[in-house]
């Protein structure tokens, strides 16, 4: 009876048949009893459709108060905008004149369609208000993401002597994560135990909400566990906490705990936690368990479920998996094609991405600027310039670069695609639109195509703005170190303090590594004692690398015993260090101990860049044939590094046919490789082979080889001056040859004799 009853209204308010209406209901009590009786059982769409026709075909002046009530209830509930403003444009015209409790639904529903500017003249229109008026309009700037305009309408209602109550306390709660101001939820938090509303529910579950964004997940649990009749809000906004803030495996125990009591059903947002929190640990048995119950519950075919197990198997690596999931899902809308177009990019599988996108677009849906950041982000990912640049064309064909993240992401891929060219194109027009993240990818740009210089250059455009974090610093420090540029590792050291980032650990170790690599290990042995209780592993590694690669190995030893006796586990770039200093101080054995008890001990796999060091260690010694012999043992081919440090040795120690069989290993990899042509060539010299260095040179020539041209950088005033070899482009360039032949004059006056060999012969 009901299946024909619904049928039949769906005839009746169709676009065929609401052309001729009943005269049934050309009355005004028949429609206010008829769009009332749609709204009561839910059928919200269908009370606006019929509203809509009935104005068409036979408009009435005017509906029962109940009746617009109603109607509002059911715009709200379906988030429409263009409904609302027909049915408050229609109360408008009548001679009907809104209490307080219309107003109120009217507020409510132009803040649920995100219409701030009708709810609030509204509102300030309004001659009488109550509390629910003030809280309409505070839960109205919360979820429309402005919460200091909700904060201070609250400030405002306070001064004018109104007290809130358990509603009005939830939402302004809810304001406090969305400003991340803990400080503030806490002060709101002793608002709500004095007006003796701690143990209300809707409050009790605010607080949580709140605590767990901001990443107090201590306060949010105190707060959940005083909750006396838990309900399913409560157990969601704790599992999501934790799951969000990084304590996955206690996300799933709450869960489990929630599931166990026997009293609560899980639905579609906390499968979404836990499935999330199984991708975060990497633990694929938990998350097909949750996916099997799931599936007994009838939720895999939910939207928020679909999303986060189609991203769960992409975290781990279960990408069949994913497809399935997403499959699942029975009207995906954009959000579940930005999901799993994101869970594919993140894994760089261009071709799948580039699918879900095109099957996305088949179906209808605009991408938006997430689907766009996607697709470019799997560009950048997989290294693939020309289908990154067909994804920067549609991103302007659809107007998008003016999206900052969009554009961001496009830096990212024209630099990861060896393009700087075009990634300094992008940076300067993105001029007023950039932000923190602009900044820090065209910085790590200029560092990975070795542009130093660049950055300092940046840094004096940025500097001002104090927009720097503790990952600018690092990127400016690291600069500082390539350059040896003394000068500025002292400014940005500065900076630092001045922006508040004197103790972030993450500075605090690249400040250790920088002032080592600029030869000032008392500057780094100051920063590294200024630590106290806060040193980490990376601490200590800095400074143990930096005593030994200037040649103090000793004192990089005795810091490594310090270490040790402290309880402190090494990591992979602390036996860099240990390895570099045996090799300085000639401690061979004990060198080659510590290589070898750093996989049993220590649990370190031995990296490329260990084996250098253990070439390195027996090539300075002269133990040119152990150094040889461990280059053809190890469990990957040598590099270029390894056969340079072996056929540099060999020079210093007089053996040419290793020196040889060196040039012939780097050779192979690179036959280009002038450095290769260069060392090999030094080493003839020196055993008086002047044939042999003839011959190497006609056979570089003849295959196109030229020896690279030397670079040199001088910080000058706060700007580094970069000079090639030759070069006179320098608008001084005279006055700098001119002291250049004073200074040979002298060398010679003194009785310096230059070498008889020179490339520019």
């Amino acid at each position: 009876m009901i299946a024909k009853f619904k049928n039949h209204q769906r005839f009746l308010f169709s676009t065929s048949a609401s052309r001729q209406i009943s005269p049934h209901f050309k009355t005004q009590q028949s429609t206010n009893d008829f769009i009332s009786s749609l709204c009561k059982q839910k059928q919200f769409k269908e009370a606006l459709d019929a509203f809509t026709s009935l104005q068409l075909q036979c408009p009435i002046r005017q509906l029962h108060p109940s009746t617009y009530t109603n109607l509002f209830i059911a715009c709200s509930h379906l988030r429409s905008l263009h409904h609302g403003r027909m049915v408050h444009r229609h109360l408008a015209i009548s001679d009907l004149y809104p209490d307080v409790i219309l107003n109120n639904h009217i507020l409510n529903m132009y803040g649920k369609c995100g219409s701030l500017a009708d709810a609030r003249k509204l509102f300030d229109e309004m001659l009488d208000r109550n509390l629910v008026s003030w809280t309409s309009m505070i839960s109205g700037y919360t979820q429309n993401q402005r919460e200091s305009e909700a904060l201070e309408l609250y400030l405002v209602m306070i001064r004018s002597g109104l007290n809130p109550d358990q509603f009005c306390l939830g939402s302004v709660v809810r304001s406090c994560w969305g400003l991340c101001n803990v400080e503030l939820g806490r002060q709101l938090h002793c608002q709500v135990v004095k007006l003796d509303y701690g143990s209300e529910r809707i409050v009790q579950n605010a607080l949580v909400t709140m605590y767990s964004k901001l990443g107090r997940v201590g306060d949010a649990s105190v707060v959940f566990e005083r909750i006396g009749e838990r309900d399913l809000t409560s157990w969601g906004s704790i599992i999501a906490g934790f799951a969000q803030q990084g304590f996955e495996l206690k996300a799933l125990l709450l869960f489990k705990e929630m599931v166990g009591s026997g009293i609560f059903v899980p639905n579609n947002y906390h499968f979404g936690s836990v499935f999330g929190a199984c991708g975060g640990i990497s633990h694929l048995e938990f998350g097909e368990q949750i996916h099997g119950l799931c599936m007994t519950f009838g939720l895999a075919s939910d939207e928020v479920v679909g999303c986060s197990l189609s991203k769960m198997y992409a975290r781990l690596g279960r990408l069949d998996c994913a497809k399935k999931a997403f499959c699942q899902i029975q009207r995906p809308d954009l959000v579940s094609w930005n999901s799993i177009i994101s869970a594919f990019s993140d894994k760089g599988f261009i071709n799948d991405v580039i699918f879900f996108f095109s099957e996305m677009r088949s179906l209808g849906l605009k991408p938006d600027e997430i689907t766009v950041q996607g697709l470019v982000r799997t560009c950048a990912i997989s290294s693939s310039l020309t289908q990154g640049q067909v994804a920067h064309s549609y991103a302007v064909k659809m107007g998008y670069c003016s999206d900052t993240t969009v554009c961001n992401t496009l830096l990212d891929m024209y630099s990861r695609c060896s393009n700087f060219s075009t990634t300094l194109i992008i940076f300067e027009e993105m001029n007023a639109n950039r932000d923190l993240v602009t900044w820090n990818t065209i910085l790590s740009a200029c560092m990975q195509h070795r542009q130093p210089e660049q950055v300092f250059n940046l840094y004096k455009l940025m500097r001002n703005s104090n927009e720097m974090d503790h990952i600018t610093i690092s990127i400016i420090l690291r600069a500082c170190g390539e350059l040896a540029y003394m000068q500025m590792v002292n400014q940005v050291h500065a900076h630092a303090f001045k922006v508040g980032l004197k103790d972030d650990m993450m500075v605090i170790n690249c400040l250790i590594d920088t002032y080592a690599k600029c030869g000032s290990l008392d500057d780094a042995r100051r920063v590294f004692e200024f630590m106290v209780s806060n040193r980490d592993v990376f601490s200590w590694s800095s400074l143990i690398v930096g005593y030994a690669q200037l040649g103090h190995g000793e004192k990089a030893l005795e810091l490594f015993t310090r270490m040790k006796i402290l309880g402190i586990k090494p990591n992979h770039v602390t036996f860099v260090g240990v390895l570099t200093a045996c090799s300085r101080v000639g401690l061979v054995d004990e060198g080659f101990h510590y290589y070898k008890v750093m996989e049993t001990e220590y649990g370190i796999v031995p990296t490329r860049e260990h084996c250098s060091c253990v070439i390195d260690l027996f090539a300075r010694a002269g133990r040119l044939e152990e150094a040889e012999r461990f280059m053809h043992q190890m469990s990957f081919e040598p590099d270029i590094i390894m056969w340079k440090t072996l056929l540099s040795a060999c020079r210093s120690h007089n053996n040419m046919e290793i020196a040889k069989r060196a040039a012939e290993g780097i050779l192979k990899i690179d036959p280009y490789n002038s450095a290769a042509y260069v060392l090999l060539c030094n080493t003839l010299a020196s055993f008086g082979c002047w044939d042999g260095v003839a011959k190497l040179r006609r056979s570089m020539r003849s295959i196109g080889v030229r020896k690279s041209i030397g670079k040199s950088w001088i910080g000058v005033k706060e700007e580094v001056k970069v000079f090639m070899s030759e070069d006179r482009s320098h608008l001084e360039t005279n006055d700098l040859y001119v002291i250049l032949h004073v200074l040979c004059f002298e060398m010679a006056e003194s009785g310096y004799e230059p070498k008889s060999f020179s490339w520019n012969e």
